[in-house]
Order: C-alpha cells, then structure tokens, then sequence
C-alpha cells in the first residue's frame, strides 16, 4: 500500500490518479500509523512553505517523515520541505537534506528578461543517475510549476536549467524527491512514478 501524506497542499488528487492508473492501492492520510506501516510514502504538494511546516508540526508528522525507513518520494513542494531551510516565509523545513531552497530572481525593472517567475511549462532533465529514472534518457520533458528551487547539490540525480542550474531532483538514502510534476508529465512522468513503486521490490 502506498500513503500519501495529508496536509495543507492542493493537486493531492491528480497524483492519486496517477497511481490508480498504474494500479497501485492507496490512501490519502495524516494518520503517523498509516504512514508507518505503508509500504511506501508520497509527499506531494502545490503549496506555500511555512503553512506546510506548521500543519506537519503541529500533527507531530515532521518527526514521523523524517523516522520513515521504506522509500519516500517528495513532489515540488515536498521536495522543498525536505531541505533545511526555505527563502519562502523564512521557513526552517524538515533538513533531510542539507540544502538551501531559494527563490528565483524575478526580472529586474527596465530590463528584458526572458525568464518569468513562477517557471511554469515543461523543461528538460539531464544528469538522470537513480533506478527512478529507469528507461528514461537525458533530455526527457516534465512539467514545473514553481517560483523556489533547491540549489545545486551533489545529492542530485536529475538537473535542470532556468535561467541557472538546480537540484530537479534528489535522492539521500531511502528519500527521494522531484520538483517536477511526475503525475502531469505524460508517459516520461507515469514512468518514473511506476520505477518508484518499484523500489525495493524483489
């Protein structure tokens, strides 16, 4: 069974979508035991950092994340709450991995910047390196909506450029995480959802 972690974000239903495509039984819940005794864990989330951290701390569900021993897959604004430290609402965050998330530099006055905030649409991957990115190649599309990125990191197995190049996804131990939208990525995303689902099966 896979959980997927309950809290303030939105487009929790279209990633519960995507795993009843795939055919994967799972639940929508806060609950510590549930997530606990699931096989596995998705973080997902559209949302606003600091609202997030108060929900999860509120509940105790900081603590139970970070003790999760099966593989656990954060999605945009997961990924950015399992760094250190977020520039969104000065937000400390749950420090799974030891990375800064800051916000994309927005388009100076008088100048023409190409570049827009939030990065919305679809952009490449490269660099791919973990069994999340199984059949897939450097160059593969997926979709982005954010305005904060985590910086660059050697815990990165996927990279993208906007302007500057940043973390698009990363992997410490049994954590995983994307900013990207993997449910919203057509078959590219479906994959990568169906290789996490995978994880740990013998």
């Amino acid at each position: 069974m896979t959980a997927v972690v309950k809290y303030n974000a939105g487009n929790i239903q279209s990633v519960l979508f995507a795993l009843e495509r795939l055919g994967a039984e799972a639940v929508w819940t806060d609950d510590p035991e549930t997530l606990r005794r699931a096989d596995r864990v998705i973080f997902p989330g559209v949302g606003e950092a600091s609202s997030a951290m108060h929900y999860l701390r509120e509940r105790g569900l900081d603590d139970v994340i970070r003790s999760l021993q099966q593989p656990v897959l954060g999605i945009c604004l997961g990924l950015q709450l399992f760094c250190r430290h977020s520039e969104e609402q000065n937000t400390d965050c749950l420090g799974i991995f030891d990375l800064a998330v800051r916000c994309f530099p927005a388009p100076a006055a008088g100048i023409d910047n190409p570049l827009k905030v939030p990065h919305m649409g679809w952009n490449t991957l490269r660099d791919l390196r973990s069994p999340l990115f199984n059949g897939l190649e450097d160059g593969e599309y997926m979709y982005f909506v954010h305005s904060y990125f985590a910086e660059y990191s050697p815990q990165a197995i996927a990279t993208t450029d906007y302007g500057l190049a940043y973390s698009a996804a990363l992997q410490r131990d049994n954590f995983y995480a994307v900013q990207f939208h993997p449910e919203k990525s057509g078959p590219a995303g479906q994959r990568i959802l169906q290789n996490f689902l995978e994880i740990g099966n013998k």
